[in-house]
C-alpha cells in the first residue's frame, strides 16, 4: 500500500423490506458486499457497511393487520429476524439502527 491516507468509504445495500424473510437474493447482495467491504478494511481503508430495514409502505400495513398487530409490532419482529438470519451468515454491519430510531431520525 502506498503512504497515502486511507479512504473513507460508506457503503450499504439495498434495504430489506420489513414485511417479510431474508431470501437467497437479499443473502446473495449482503455476502458479496461484506466480502468488498472486508477487502477494503484489509488494505487499510476506512470501510463503514451500514444498513437498516425500510420500513415504510403500504404492504407492511397490511401485513401487520393481517396479523392483528402494529405496524411497529412487525417491523421489530421482521428487523431482528434479519438481524439474525444476517448473522448466520457471517453478515457484519458496522451499524444496523432500528428503523425508528432517534439515530436514523437525526441523520435522515
Amino acid at each position: 500500500m502506498s503512504n497515502t491516507a486511507p479512504r473513507n468509504i460508506l457503503v450499504t445495500s439495498a434495504l430489506p423490506y420489513a414485511n417479510g424473510a431474508i431470501h437467497l437474493g437479499h443473502l446473495l447482495e449482503y455476502i458479496q458486499t461484506d466480502i468488498w467491504v472486508r477487502f477494503q478494511k484489509s488494505r487499510g481503508q476506512q470501510c463503514y457497511y451500514v444498513c437498516a430495514d425500510d420500513a415504510h409502505g403500504t404492504a407492511i400495513m397490511l401485513r401487520a393487520e393481517q396479523e392483528g398487530i402494529s405496524p411497529e409490532a412487525l417491523i421489530e419482529r421482521v428487523s431482528q429476524d434479519h438481524q439474525e438470519d444476517f448473522a448466520r451468515f457471517g453478515v457484519g454491519f458496522d451499524n444496523y439502527p432500528p428503523p425508528h430510531s432517534d439515530e436514523n431520525r437525526y441523520f435522515s
